[in-house]
């Protein structure tokens, strides 16, 4: 090990590769392919040629700066991302992608109004560099321990969609609606003295000890992780009473990653929203888990989609997602499949706690691995 570090040195990010800008590619004129195309977030669609010279690191830009996604196979970034490839950098291309996503560039911005990663401030990050054998052998390690984290996410997501399963299973397609269940809009079946509203209008500046609220980005795998959130001065949040969210309320986004849903936890109980999320509390005819993935059929998700407007700002107005058609099965139904999603639960629980150990251990490879002491 000792003779290994010799060889380390410490270098500024802009000494081992040079970031490039992504290009524009609009989806109206994408062509049918298998190339990836990126955004700063992940893919968000294919094409028929590669911008790429072959396997590159993708790097937001703009929206969620400082993102780090890796792509095995010649792609197309686009223009809210900069990328690398081996074209751009000497270093070996895996071991860039886990030592830029552990250098901590999110936490880099100079734009006040939109979020975004300046390039310079970038290259200024220092680092060890190790000899490229060495990045490969590190590289391969952290492989393998992020193939086990990658597991346990799939056996998670493998039981989402046995919970949508068992729902086509007792009440069919919302989009033929095979047992003719009645159909009410979505405003008529909320909690008596609710409405569905969206939130606060400016939430002001980060007030320590303030009331949590629920933005956009904060729905993170169909969950609302209680420790991200911002908070705001109870007294703004005490103007907007409407949004203020109890337990067991469905929160939905309304602005850019629209339909996506969640279930308030009883952690957030009180919490508040902004502009760009919108509350729905079940009412008496309607269970929250049986609401909750209704809204996130495919039928459903299709019907937002519909009503989405703009193509740069997306979002559904609250008047349309009032209107939004909403079947109701008999309660006693409804609890009946509340109960298989409540086994179902359980096991995502263990799942998770296990895939929390397994992410503890990576942070501890990669953090030993970046300082040579692996």
């Amino acid at each position: 090990m000792k003779q290994l570090r010799k060889a380390w040195c410490e270098v500024h990010l802009g000494d081992v590769c040079e970031l490039r800008y992504g290009k524009s590619l609009r989806e109206d004129i994408r062509e049918a392919g298998r190339v990836p195309v990126y955004g700063s977030n992940g893919q968000v669609g294919v094409h028929s040629t590669p911008l790429t010279s072959g396997p590159a690191v993708i790097i937001g830009r703009k929206g969620s700066f400082g993102e780090v996604t890796f792509s095995a196979s010649p792609c197309w970034p686009i223009d809210t991302t900069y990328y690398v490839d081996s074209t751009a950098t000497k270093a070996d291309l895996r071991w860039l992608a886990y030592r830029l996503a552990a250098l901590g560039l999110t936490g880099l911005n100079r734009a006040a109004a939109v979020p975004g990663l300046n390039r310079e401030d970038a290259y200024r990050q220092t680092l060890l560099l190790p000899p490229v054998f060495e990045q490969q052998r590190i590289a391969e390690v952290l492989d393998r321990a992020e193939a086990l984290r990658a597991k346990r996410r799939a056996a998670v997501a493998q039981l989402d969609t046995l919970t949508q399963s068992f729902f086509l299973e007792l009440f069919g397609d919302p989009a033929s609606n095979p047992n003719g269940w009645s159909t009410h809009q979505l405003q008529d079946v909320v909690q008596d003295g609710t409405i569905v509203t969206y939130g606060i209008v400016q939430a002001g500046e980060e007030f320590p000890g303030g009331v949590p609220y629920i933005r956009t980005g904060d729905i993170v795998g169909g969950e609302i992780p209680t420790g991200r959130l911002r908070r705001t001065d109870p007294q703004i949040a005490a103007r907007f009473t409407r949004s203020r969210v109890d337990s067991g309320d469905v929160v939905i986004s309304i602005r850019a990653t629209v339909g996506t849903t969640a279930l308030v936890p009883v952690a957030l109980q009180g919490a508040n929203l902004t502009q760009g999320t919108a509350r729905i509390a079940p009412g008496r005819s309607v269970e929250r888990h049986y609401l909750l993935a209704y809204l996130r059929s495919a039928a459903i998700q299709r019907w937002i989609s519909r009503q989405v407007k703009g193509a740069t700002f997306r979002e559904i107005t609250l008047a349309r997602l009032r209107e939004l058609p909403t079947q109701v099965p008999p309660v006693q139904l409804q609890q009946g499949f509340a109960t298989r999603v409540a086994a179902i639960e359980r096991l995502k629980a263990a799942h998770r706690a296990s895939l929390a150990k397994l992410d503890e251990l990576f942070a501890s490879l990669q953090h030993r691995a970046f300082r040579g002491e692996l």
